[in-house]
């Protein structure tokens, strides 16, 4: 009889599929593959005062799971958990009480401080052994921030995207994919066209509750276009024929954006403060790590625009980074933390 495991999801129920739903179908997908009876639990988490976090901790920690042989955790709060055979692989906490919360509220208040306080103390307590076996995340990003405020370090395994059908076209436009928040620094792409010399077009696609803002700061700009949310049809469309994929937000834990724009040979202009995608993209060679300044992103783009064969030797460096990063490796390695029989591929 195959091992069963469980990998538990916290989730908002939103329906939408975006980089964390792609994460949990993907580890599922790659779990069964190396022969784990896989069940992929999805739990609510709602974070939209502090009452309803609280409340999803204790969801999370009073869940029955004596039905299966081990459990994998990823995003907060879902390593609230309880399981003798539980490993975490870390997307990240709730990063608005980590690395974002001076973006948000500044120096807070004495109650926003208190409340920051125990997440972390819970945290803490849920993350480190022997609560949880093996501790891993999927980036030096995540495992920076462990070390930083909750004193624990952690394995890292780098996953890449499961988008299929992603595949090299023409050169033409920039495209900047994702989520339209203030962490992803949308504004900071269109402040950057004022500076942009070459008429190369800027796709922006993707929702989010900060679109409107930056429709508003694009306006008056003909060469910056908004599709909305897309389909993946659309999407494999707008990454095949673009000249670079611009990525630049704040201190981002992993960034598939960039894994996707790589596999379909395009480079990537990424910060120094963008977190995972300026550890992963090589400055030079499969793209562009700059400032995060408008005249010196604006000036990167540029130079591809003006050398549209420098983008596709670049994007060819990268098509060869990202596909050494595999989910083989990362069900195999929780596999092993869990101490449980599995049939790697043959390949």
């Amino acid at each position: 009889m195959k091992p069963k495991v469980a990998i538990v999801a916290a989730g908002s129920g939103s329906g939408e599929t975006g980089g964390a739903e792609r994460f949990f179908l993907g580890l599922r997908d790659a779990l069964q593959a190396i022969g784990l009876d896989v069940e992929l639990l999805h739990i609510p988490s709602v974070e939209a005062n502090f009452d309803t976090i609280e409340e999803s901790y204790l969801r999370f920690y009073d869940l029955d799971l004596s039905a299966y042989d081990g459990v994998i955790t990823s995003k907060a709060p879902s390593y609230a958990v309880r399981h003798p055979n539980h490993v975490c692989y870390l997307q990240h906490t709730m990063r608005v009480f980590y690395d974002m919360f001076e973006t948000e509220f500044g120096e807070g208040s004495p109650g926003l401080n208190r409340q920051r306080a125990l997440i972390h103390a819970l945290d803490t307590a849920a993350l480190k052994a022997p609560r949880t076996r093996k501790l891993f995340a999927i980036g030096e990003e995540v495992a920076s921030r462990l070390r930083q405020y909750n004193g624990l370090d952690a394995t890292v395994i780098r996953h890449p995207t499961n988008l299929t059908g992603l595949r090299e076209g023409s050169f033409r436009h920039l495209f900047m994919p994702g989520r339209l928040h203030r962490w992803k620094r949308v504004d900071l792409a269109i402040e950057a066209m004022r500076y942009v010399k070459a008429p190369v077009e800027l796709v922006i696609s993707g929702a989010g509750e900060d679109a409107e803002r930056f429709k508003a700061l694009a306006a008056g700009d003909p060469r910056i276009r908004f599709t909305g949310w897309i389909s993946d049809e659309d999407l494999l469309a707008l990454y095949q024929d673009a000249l670079a994929v611009l990525f630049v937000p704040q201190r981002e834990d992993m960034g598939l954006i960039t894994f996707e724009a790589f596999h379909a040979g395009k480079p990537v202009i990424t910060t120094t403060d963008s977190g995972e995608p300026a550890r992963f993209v090589e400055d030079g060679e499969t793209g562009f790590v700059t400032a995060p300044d408008p005249v010196d992103i604006a000036a990167r783009i540029d130079r591809f625009a003006a050398d549209p064969a420098l983008a596709e030797a670049m994007g060819r460096k990268g098509r060869q980074a990202a596909e050494q990063v595999t989910w083989e490796k990362v069900a195999v390695a929780l596999a092993t933390a869990l101490e449980l029989p599995f049939t790697p591929s043959a390949g």
